[in-house]
């Protein structure tokens, strides 16, 4: 069964420019090193600045462990991590 995640970050001011360009070096990593991912994708909001939403889907739970595990995402996720104005919220969903 597809799972799907949708975390909401918020970005600190200075670092919105830095923030993008590093997100999407990792979906690009993401695309062609993960086989299991269906789509991960970011989206800004329209209505708040720095705030932005990501949009993930695996092909099954297996899938998505094997993205939180890769090297490439730990290192990616904790240089992003310094370009928070928070913690993210994150929701993980079955597919119906």
């Amino acid at each position: 069964m597809a799972v799907g995640i949708v975390a909401t970050l918020k970005i600190q001011a200075e670092k919105i420019e830095a923030f993008e360009a590093d997100f999407k070096d990792l979906m690009a990593i993401v695309a062609e090193k993960e086989p299991g991912n269906n789509y991960y994708d970011l989206h800004r909001s329209r209505d708040e600045a720095g705030s932005y939403v990501v949009m993930e889907q695996y092909v099954d739970q297996a899938a998505l462990d094997l993205h939180g595990k890769s090297d490439e995402f730990k290192a990616k996720s904790a240089k992003l991590g310094d370009y928070l104005a928070g913690a993210p919220t994150v929701t993980i969903l079955d597919a119906v």
